[in-house]
């Protein structure tokens, strides 16, 4: 694995922690999973697989009784399309993971701190044309619910 590979993990790490923060910040408690908690040999395999757990999510989170996870996906939205770009793979593997582990819920949290599901990607999307090498769905930005909406306020901070 390359040097791109580790600057797209070091950004990834950042906003997979800073996912985190907001989240305990309204009242979730947060756990790391998935790709980046392996150790380096599962992810050299992982890399050269097309196995949906390539995709599985980055965190999971409870408060009271609900359950939810999380993929935390930064260096989105395109800063001049008002768009953001999902691989296709990835996608289709959060559809799989929502369908096996319903009902608990698999969000997207993109770089500007807004949510889609893959469900409602999906359906944003299914129509639209594809990004020319089919790698890739566009959905538009203005489709995505704030974080706050999605996830709860913030607890009030004591003085």
């Amino acid at each position: 694995m390359g040097t791109y590979w580790h600057d797209r993990k070091k950004i990834g790490d950042a906003h997979e922690r800073r996912v985190a923060k907001a989240l305990q910040e309204h009242g979730w408690t947060v756990q790391r999973c998935g790709q980046g908690t392996y150790p380096p040999a599962i992810r050299h395999a992982m890399a050269r697989t097309s196995s949906a757990l390539r995709y599985f999510p980055d965190l999971i989170a409870a408060r009271d009784d609900a359950l939810i996870t999380i993929d935390a996906k930064d260096r989105m939205p395109s800063t001049h399309s008002g768009r953001y770009a999902i691989s296709t793979a990835a996608l289709t593997a959060g559809l799989l993971f929502t369908a096996a582990h319903a009902p608990t819920p698999l969000y997207y949290v993109f770089g500007d701190c807004k949510v889609l599901t893959p469900t409602e990607i999906h359906h944003y999307t299914i129509h639209a044309r594809p990004h020319r090498s089919g790698a890739w769905v566009l959905v538009a930005t203005h489709q995505a619910h704030a974080f706050d909406e999605v996830f709860g306020a913030p607890f009030a901070r004591a003085a």
